[in-house]
């Protein structure tokens, strides 16, 4: 029995993310502004994480509030990248697109982490091992079904009503709309920004180790930038206000288990099997999401979004396979095993609607570290 509780924490969590992105395009699709949205989840986190870390940390207050200018610069850009600017860009790209589609924009995650780790010098690339070109080439499928599922959605799934050469023509001709187009972009951006921001965190562990009251500081910091940012962009004070039951439980499912159940969980099940194993459950959220949609909110999947999401998920898969064995093959520098150790723990700080990425820059044991 024990064995299976890591499993059984994994799935919870992806049917959390899954809930959330449905929640949030429910909220949307009823007139809620994604902005606004950000603001009230944020509040929320910040609400359930700063007690837990007060009193986890209740001994070492003073080192907890006190982190130094340097500190403070350093989390607060983290925040503006890895919070605040990705959250706005999330929930906009699922309000123009689909939830479905979001969801498996997450899973790119990995593959751009590890572009922008290999540019900075955090990652070793070998062209002559077979699993570093094993990385390149789940890279260039990630982007390959990203491009996919933004410029092409093709026929609709279910659409039966079609003829042979019906068909033909609608597999020519369906090409994605504005709207999903940038939709489609701005989630390539929120994935972007996630990734920036995993790299970021080698500078902060550095010198601000904990990740409970990291995670604290950066809600409460990205509560107020978003609350800033959004009073400019939307200063009618109707826009704010909660108008149902629905809006608000919305609100309080996705900053309380959004950002504590899923933090709890996923802490645990990384230190028990490793992050490897957490991020193998990745895809399922998408799989979750893309069923659920279908039944729930009566989304329409298309040949050509589904035929680019499995080219993303198969190159995460391709991407970690690659990334799995390079402690055992190889010796990395010094400052490629300060990544490795800060993104072994780096998913369960801030959710980003959803996504794993440590297993990118971390070796598949956790506990042999």
């Amino acid at each position: 029995m024990e064995d299976h509780k890591p499993l059984a924490a994994m799935v919870v969590v992806q049917c959390i993310y899954a809930a959330m992105a449905l929640w949030a395009k429910a909220l949307f699709s009823g007139g809620m502004s994604p902005m606004v949205f950000v603001v009230y989840r944020q509040a929320i986190a910040t609400l359930v994480l700063v007690p837990i870390a007060t009193l986890a940390n209740r001994k070492k207050l003073k080192e907890m509030v006190c982190i130094g200018t340097t500190g403070f610069a350093l989390v607060f850009v983290a925040s503006l990248v890895g919070a605040t600017t990705n959250q706005y860009l999330y929930y906009q790209g699922l309000n123009l697109g689909s939830s479905s589609m979001a969801t498996a924009m997450t899973n790119l995650i990995p593959a751009i982490t590890f572009v922008m780790a290999t540019s900075v010098g955090l990652e070793s690339v070998e062209i002559r091992k077979p699993r570093s070109m094993a990385k390149i080439f789940g890279t260039a499928v990630c982007v390959g079904g990203a491009m996919i599922m933004a410029f092409y959605k093709g026929p609709k799934m279910l659409n039966h009503s079609l003829g042979a050469s019906g068909l033909y023509d609608v597999l020519l001709h369906s090409t994605a709309g504005r709207n999903w187009v940038i939709g489609a972009l701005l989630l390539v951006g929120s994935s972007s920004c996630w990734s920036l921001w995993l790299i970021l965190q080698v500078p902060i562990c550095k010198s601000y180790v904990d990740p409970l009251t990291l995670s604290a500081w950066m809600c409460f910091l990205s509560m107020g930038q978003s609350a800033l940012l959004t009073s400019f962009v939307v200063p009618d004070l109707d826009d704010w206000k909660i108008h149902s039951l629905f809006e608000l439980m919305g609100c309080i499912f996705a900053g309380a288990f959004g950002s504590g159940v899923t933090f709890y969980l996923q802490s645990w099940c990384i230190t028990v099997r490793g992050p490897l194993y957490s991020a193998m459950f990745n895809p399922l959220c998408t799989v979750i999401t893309t069923v659920l949609a279908t039944l729930i909110l009566h989304e329409q999947p298309h040949t050509g979004s589904m035929l680019g999401a499995i080219a993303v998920v198969a190159g995460l898969y391709i991407v970690l396979w690659g990334k799995a064995g390079d402690s055992k093959n190889q010796r990395v520098p010094a400052d490629t095993v300060d990544l490795e150790k800060t993104l072994a723990r780096s998913e369960s700080q801030l959710d980003a609607s959803s996504t794993i990425t440590e297993p990118l820059l971390a070796d598949g044991n956790l506990t042999e570290k």
